[in-house]
């Protein structure tokens, strides 16, 4: 009997941590998209989680994923006790978009075994228990949420985190006194506007990084930050310029629930 136990618990311990790995490991997984390691040299994905303090046992939420570029590496990080939540948008949304985009990123989930665990929830609701999580975590993102949204948002990631909890911030940075309107046209935010809206919901500067920084980005294209790569709008127009430009200017911002 005492050895069918071990065994039994050897069987569990394994089909929990089978797609656990180290930080490291999961950036270099063979899992990833080849296309999307690509993209490492521009976000910097050790780096940046690493500045955000997430561990591989923590409760984490992720803010509009997208196509699910740090899915991939968090889905082969988070394991049990951890778990890794994915806010998309709403299935039965209005917004023909909406539902294509949480189509797609469901089709990802199904497609291989290590995104069994995560968890799917919309991004406008209620985003977990109240304090029941470790770290909420958005990147390029603000953009999309200027307005209404971008405070539901906030308070909804406020009102899930447990007292002491991080909240992870990337976003394409305008420069220092950019309007709204050129905010909302360009894609590009000001930190002093990012970190308004999170005091406002109660947050409170941790710290900023320099990490996602690119100082060749000028933030001055008329197609605003979709110019350069990855999305380069203007197709093979000075593409090589563009691409010598790299991924846009990013702050970096961690912030914190008081306990």
């Amino acid at each position: 009997m005492k050895h069918i136990f071990q065994i039994t618990l050897i069987i569990l311990l394994f089909s929990f941590d089978t797609y656990g790995h180290g930080l490291k490991e999961a950036i270099e997984s063979a899992d990833r998209t080849p296309a999307n390691v690509l993209r490492d040299q521009y976000r910097n994905p050790h780096d940046t989680l690493a500045f955000f303090g997430i561990k591989d046992d923590m409760v984490v939420v992720e803010l509009s994923p997208g196509s699910g570029w740090y899915t991939e590496i968090l889905a082969n990080y988070i394991h049990q006790p951890g778990r890794l939540i994915a806010a998309h948008f709403d299935p039965k949304s209005t917004s023909n978009y909406y539902r294509r985009s949480r189509a797609s990123f469901e089709k990802k989930l199904a497609s291989a075994e290590m995104y069994r665990n995560v968890e799917l929830v919309n991004l406008f609701g209620e985003l977990a228990t109240p304090n029941s999580v470790d770290a909420v975590m958005t990147f390029r993102n603000l953009h999309n949420w200027l307005g209404a949204n971008m405070d539901l948002i906030f308070a909804n990631s406020y009102k899930a985190l447990k007292p002491g909890g991080v909240f992870g911030v990337v976003e394409h940075r305008a420069n220092v006194g950019t309007s709204m309107e050129a905010m909302k046209k360009s894609g590009y935010v000001t930190e002093e506007h990012a970190i308004s809206i999170a005091r406002k919901h109660g947050f409170e500067l941790v710290a900023k990084s320099e990490i996602n920084a690119n100082p060749l980005d000028t933030k001055d294209y008329e197609n605003g930050v979709w110019t350069l790569p990855p999305s380069l709008r203007l197709k093979d127009l000075n593409k090589e310029k563009y691409l010598a430009i790299g991924e846009s200017d990013r702050m970096t911002l961690l912030f914190r629930k008081p306990e």
